[in-house]
C-alpha cells in the first residue's frame, strides 16, 4: 500500500475591506442596498485571488520542458490557427496524455474566454448535421462560481470551465505558445488547464487554517463604518 504526506505552508493572510461614511449613510437614498453588497463583493474579489493563486502554479513547472509520463506530453502548444489557439485536437491530445497516465475518467478542462469563442465557432461543434457524435453538448453555460467561472460544454469526456484568471506566460516559456487571443490574433499567452479531478489525483489541494470570518467596527474618529473580511 503506498502511502505519502502533504506539506502545507500555510503562511498567508488574505482580506478584503471597506468602509462607509456617516455622510454617505445620510445622503444615499441606497445606502442601505449599497452596505448590503459589500460582503458578496469582498468574497468575490478574495476569491478570485485564491483562483489565480492557483492557477500561477502552473508558472513552477521547468519552462520548455514536455512534462512526459508515459511517452506522452502533458504539456504543448495549441494546435489551431498557427499555434495560437486551441483546436479539437488538443481535447484529444490531453485525454492521450491523461489516458497513459492512468488518470481518472473525472476529467475538466479549464480554458480562456477567447478559446470558448474559437470552440463555439468550429463547424463541427457548432453545426451537429456535420458531426453527430456532438449533439446536446453546445449549451447556454451557468454561473458556477462567484468570480465567474462557468460551464461551458463537454468535449471528448472534458467538461469545459471558462476562467478569465489562467495564468499568464513570458516568451521564455516557449512550450506555452500562445494561446489566449482575440478574434484575428493572439494578445498574450496564457495556459489552458487539462486536469483529472476523480479522488486522490485533484490536483489542487490547500487548506485554510482559518475560514473567511467577517468583521465590523465603529470608528468614531473618521465617522464610518468599516467592514473587513480576512482568512488565513
Amino acid at each position: 500500500m503506498d502511502t505519502g504526506n502533504f506539506t502545507f505552508t500555510i503562511d498567508r493572510y488574505v482580506e478584503a475591506a471597506t468602509y462607509i461614511t456617516d455622510k454617505a449613510k445620510q445622503d444615499s437614498y441606497y445606502a442601505d442596498q449599497l452596505v448590503a453588497s459589500f460582503l458578496p463583493k469582498m468574497r468575490r474579489a478574495i476569491e478570485e485571488n485564491l483562483e489565480t493563486s492557483i492557477f500561477a502554479l502552473a508558472s513552477s513547472q521547468t519552462a520548455a520542458n514536455a512534462n512526459s509520463i508515459n511517452g506522452a506530453s502533458h504539456r504543448f502548444v495549441a494546435s489551431g490557427n498557427t499555434n495560437t489557439t486551441l483546436a479539437l485536437e488538443d481535447f484529444a491530445k490531453a485525454k492521450y496524455a491523461l489516458d497513459k497516465a492512468n488518470a481518472s475518467q473525472r476529467r475538466v478542462a479549464i480554458i480562456d474566454p477567447s478559446q470558448e469563442y474559437v470552440l463555439n465557432t468550429l463547424t463541427n461543434l457548432v453545426n451537429v448535421s456535420n458531426n453527430a457524435m456532438f449533439q446536446g453538448i453546445v449549451t447556454e453555460g451557468f454561473v458556477n462560481s462567484s468570480t465567474g467561472l462557468r460551464f461551458s460544454k463537454n468535449i471528448y469526456g472534458f467538461d469545459v470551465y471558462i476562467s478569465n484568471y489562467l495564468k499568464t506566460i513570458s516568451g521564455t516559456e516557449a512550450i506555452n505558445a500562445d494561446s489566449r487571443g482575440s478574434v484575428t490574433s493572439p494578445s498574450a499567452a496564457v495556459q489552458n488547464v487539462f486536469m483529472s479531478v476523480g479522488g486522490d489525483e485533484t490536483p489542487f489541494k490547500g487548506a485554510w487554517r482559518q475560514m473567511l470570518n467577517v468583521e465590523h467596527e465603529r470608528n468614531k474618529d473618521l465617522r464610518r463604518d468599516e467592514y473587513v473580511m480576512n482568512g488565513r
